[in-house]
């Protein structure tokens, strides 16, 4: 658990040991003195552990739970990330993802969060298609053949937990995990822009139904590409209105109906074979020269996640206030709203007055 909350701060055992002379009225704490308290050299209670609690920012009850719930921080986990993240700052991401999970089963069970988890697992093989999984989700959840609304809702009323925070980084976009027995969590970097956010969140569903096992990391990739790419655009409706025409003010008017970034469109559009490859570099060429490849124009508008606000808000019916439901997370009150609060609380406007 030590390991786990330093590495979600981005620290290295240097930098936690340095946080803890900060705090310490009595003197310098070393890295060797963190290095042997992680390794389990030396006991943590009483003032040690209120030490570390102190400068790490997690209470000491949650610092001194074990860590055999399903394997904390251990299990199959998926991420949309640009191959220039690094394995430090994955490591931090795991790290916080285990955490999360810790404090989102603690506040769920103190809660007593029912519903059903309609969340299940879709099998591909070479005859059934990432695509046709995407289909067969559609029906199940009885999403009509338009565009999807509230990505987030859908996932949400399914089942599953989603949480937006700033992951200090804009090289991933998004991070899941199923655990045996629990719901889908869903990480989102609130980096990401709201078109990028919705396709990155498909791409995760889409590991997360299809993919119990680790694979080939590119082709397990691709076939979340082509999940993302029908579940969001779907063949059957896409198809036609592509069709009438693929340019800029077009594009622009697709983008504000699915909810897609335009270079999204552009390439649903190469791979239904409505452009050539011709066209498809023309218009990337085009993209680019507008820099539209940074900053695409055109506003989608951000989803955010309500159901752990509602599990607050259920928790403080229930005579639990904030301060409560932040202890149960193991977090100062602070940093608890910023998570849980704060970005549904505020029509969507993320907090930004914590640090990670």
């Amino acid at each position: 658990m030590l390991v786990l909350a330093r590495e979600s701060r981005g620290w290295t055992q240097a930098d936690l040991a340095a946080e803890m002379s900060k705090v310490d009225p009595d003197g310098r704490v070393s890295q060797g003195y963190v290095s042997r308290a992680e390794a389990g050299r030396l006991p943590v209670s009483g003032e040690r552990l209120h030490l570390f609690s102190a400068a790490l920012r997690y209470t000491p009850q949650m610092l001194s739970r074990t860590t055999d719930l399903h394997g904390v921080g251990i299990g199959l986990v998926h991420h949309r990330k640009r191959a220039s993240l690094g394995a430090i700052a994955l490591r931090r991401i795991h790290a916080v993802l285990a955490l999360t999970r810790l404090q989102t089963d603690a506040l769920t069970r103190a809660a007593g969060l029912s519903g059903e988890n309609r969340f299940r697992l879709i099998e591909v093989t070479p005859l059934d298609t990432p695509q046709e999984a995407a289909e067969t989700l559609r029906e199940d959840w009885g999403v009509g053949p338009g565009p999807i609304e509230d990505l987030v809702q859908l996932i949400e009323a399914a089942g599953a937990l989603v949480v937006v925070r700033d992951l200090a980084t804009t090289e991933l976009d998004a991070v899941s995990q199923w655990v045996p027995g629990g719901r889908p969590l869903f990480l989102l970097n609130s980096h990401a822009p709201p078109d990028r956010f919705r396709f990155s969140l498909a791409h995760e569903l889409g590991h997360v139904v299809m993919h119990t096992q680790p694979g080939e990391g590119r082709r397990q990739e691709d076939e979340a590409d082509h999940f993302a790419a029908e579940l969001l655009m779907p063949y059957a409706t896409i198809r036609d209105e592509l069709k009438q025409g693929v340019d800029i003010p077009r594009l622009l008017e697709l983008k504000a109906r699915w909810g897609v970034s335009m270079a999204a469109l552009i390439r649903r559009a190469s791979s239904l074979n409505v452009i050539t490859d011709w066209q498809y570099r023309n218009l990337m060429v085009e993209m680019s020269a507008l820099g539209y490849r940074t900053t695409e124009p055109g506003v989608v508008p951000r989803e955010t996640p309500q159901r752990l606000a509602q599990v607050v808000t259920r928790l403080e019916q229930q005579h639990l206030g904030q301060d409560q439901a932040a202890h149960l997370a193991g977090l100062g009150g602070e940093e608890f709203h910023e998570i849980y609060l704060c970005a549904s609380r505020s029509a969507g406007a993320l907090c930004s007055s914590v640090k990670p």
